[in-house]
């Protein structure tokens, strides 16, 4: 037992605390908030009559709830990597030694993707909720992009609080950790209450029928068919691992992978208890012919806006906490990309007093408020990149664990069920047949992300303008090989 502290201890030294110095500052329920936070978005608030829609409330439910099932091998997966390898580079130093070199640093760079294009998504978004609370805001048209206006007040409301999270994370990693936290558990607060107000107005016969689709395989049929877009919603728990360097000290590196599984856990458990509660209080039915929300459906159920104003204020909440969590997952792979001479090597640069990452997080913070002024026509083909990204990510993780396990003789059951899923993620984006699959401007603009990566790699491989990234690149990797893969 004690021998096995001992590794424990010199995973958590190893990987910690390697001379970057970045801040150790994060708890266990500072990287549940990240992880959970990631995750839940405000797509319960506004796309919730096309889930009705696509299953009804019982295939609605079934396929959250099987979404989140289907997703713990995966986050089991990540939890042992991230306990034996807590490198913010996450991707990139799972697979190792076990891909090819230019594909290790494929998977990396698509995760990249996957967290900053949530960014300036939700800069987008929460001027869009905030016109629910205040419709006045809608004026000052500056431009239209595909054919959708952008108005100022929205788009200054955006850059503003772009900059704000931008200078909290530049501010320090605390900082962001308590943000994160009190956004998360301030959203479960304003949800408990709709939630439980819930029953006070129910009507079990709105939830006829369970299922949107009839007939005998109308269950299954209607199941599927949101269970397809459940990883659009429950993506980014294994953000956790992009900051496990920055763990205050004495934490438990098994407590990485508690942390995922209790994101994934609780993120389903969300979803289905909002989706019940939602069908409870309105007939399904009607909410999906007129495209209602929750708050919508609670003002009309309870003859106040109190409540609508509640739950908007859960969604601004929300929007902020993946607007955070997403954004300090990215800077963190970047600054680790960067730290490896993999993107240009300011990107690893630590500020000196605060201790984070501030180029990558000055970068990330102008990218995302150039991309805001787009608006959300040209962002949405673009987000749908998001979810084959992450699908890749995490077949690539999966499939390194699998030969580190194998490589010392043990075998690693809850990879192989995660690379089966991620697979089946990534096959539903590019195989042509299946509903949802990529159209045109997604191929565009995945290829475009690929090859700005390739840019960045032949930027390695010709050593960059300061010189030897290269051979410190391989060192690294020699260094992380000759300390053992860690499975046990």
């Amino acid at each position: 037992m004690r021998r096995a502290q001992g590794k424990q201890q010199e995973r958590v030294t190893l990987g910690a605390v390697t001379g970057h110095g970045l801040r150790r500052a994060l708890s266990a329920l500072d990287y549940f908030c990240f992880g959970f936070g990631s995750m839940v978005g405000v797509g319960w608030l506004v796309v919730m009559a096309d889930w009705l829609g696509r299953g009804g409330p019982g295939g609605a439910a079934i396929a959250f709830a099987a979404g989140g099932l289907c997703l713990l091998p995966i986050a089991r997966a990540y939890g042992i990597l991230v306990r034996d390898m807590p490198d913010a580079s996450g991707e990139v130093a799972y697979t190792e030694g076990i891909l090819p070199p230019v594909v290790s640093f494929g998977a990396g760079w698509v995760m990249v993707l996957a967290y900053a294009i949530v960014c300036p998504w939700e800069a987008v978004a929460i001027g869009n909720l905030l016109a629910r609370l205040f419709p006045g805001i809608d004026h000052g048209a500056l431009y239209a992009v595909a054919g959708r206006t952008i108005y100022a007040p929205r788009l200054a409301v955006g850059i503003c609080v772009t900059a704000l999270i931008g200078l909290i994370n530049y501010r320090g990693i605390r900082s962001s950790g308590r943000l994160q936290t009190a956004t998360t558990l301030g959203l479960l607060a304003c949800v408990a209450v709709f939630v439980a107000l819930g029953p006070l107005h129910a009507h079990p016969e709105g939830l006829q029928p369970l299922f949107a689709r009839p007939g005998a395989g109308g269950a299954v049929v209607s199941t599927l068919l949101v269970l397809q877009i459940v990883p659009y919603f429950m993506t980014g728990f294994e953000s956790i691992g992009k900051a496990a360097e920055e763990a205050r000290p004495g934490f438990d590196p098994r407590g990485f992978g508690r942390a995922m599984t209790q994101a994934v856990l609780g993120a389903a458990v969300f979803y289905v208890l909002v989706i019940a509660v939602t069908a409870l209080v309105s007939p399904w039915r009607e909410l999906v012919d007129q495209g209602l929300g929750p708050d919508t459906v609670f003002a009309r159920a309870f003859g106040s806006t109190a409540i609508a104003r509640l739950i908007i204020a859960g969604a601004l909440l929300s929007l902020i906490k993946v607007f955070n969590g997403n954004f300090v997952a990215a800077t963190r792979l970047l600054f680790a990309l960067g730290r490896r001479h993999l993107a240009p090597p300011a990107l690893g640069r630590v500020h000196p007093r605060f201790g984070t990452p501030a180029v990558a997080v000055a970068c990330l913070a102008v990218l995302t408020a150039l991309a805001a002024c787009l608006g959300d026509a040209v962002l949405i083909p673009i987000t749908e990149v998001g979810s084959l990204a992450a699908g890749l990510g995490w077949c690539a993780a999966c499939i390194a664990l699998i030969v580190r396990s194998r490589r010392v003789g043990a075998t690693a059951p809850a990879a192989v069920a995660g690379a089966v899923v991620s697979a089946a993620i990534v096959l539903m984006k590019v195989v042509p047949v299946v509903p949802g699959s990529f159209n045109a401007p997604e191929w565009i603009a995945f290829s475009g992300w690929c090859g700005l990566g390739m840019a960045f790699w032949f930027g390695y491989e010709s050593g960059w303008p300061s010189g030897g990234g290269v051979g410190r690149v391989r060192r690294g990797g020699a260094r992380a090989r000759d300390r053992g893969d860690g499975l046990s």
